[in-house]
């Protein structure tokens, strides 16, 4: 399966987003990845946190913030939720509202990292 989570950190509302999209069209199945463009995905889950809890949980470690955002329906595998958790501390590190895109490719074992604007 192919998957992408935008990440988007707010300051200014302290809250952190996160967008689960999925490739589900089977005409896309024999597509390379590099050639998907954003009309190939579609949104699977939506989720956002509250970002003084994210910051708490980061604090703490890996395992407690990827127990923080494993929620009943946005509950990635655990290397996805590992790289979500790096991707999360290395946002809220930082005091400007961003985004940041990671792609997984479970059939290639490729993870792309891309900030983008939010």
């Amino acid at each position: 399966m192919r998957q992408k989570y935008r990440i988007c950190q707010s300051q200014k509302q302290t809250k952190l987003n996160i967008k689960e999209y999925a490739v589900v069209e089977k005409d896309t199945k024999n597509v390379d990845s590099s050639m998907l463009r954003d009309d190939h995905f579609d949104l699977v889950c939506e989720q956002n946190y509250d970002g003084a809890a994210i910051a708490r949980s980061a604090a703490v470690g890996f395992e407690e913030l990827v127990d923080v955002l494993r929620t009943p329906n946005l509950f990635p595998i655990a290397p996805y939720a590992l790289k979500i958790a790096e991707s999360v501390i290395t946002l809220i590190q930082d005091d400007t509202d961003r985004c940041v895109e990671l792609f997984f490719d479970d059939r290639e074992g490729v993870v792309v990292d891309s900030p983008l604007t939010p």
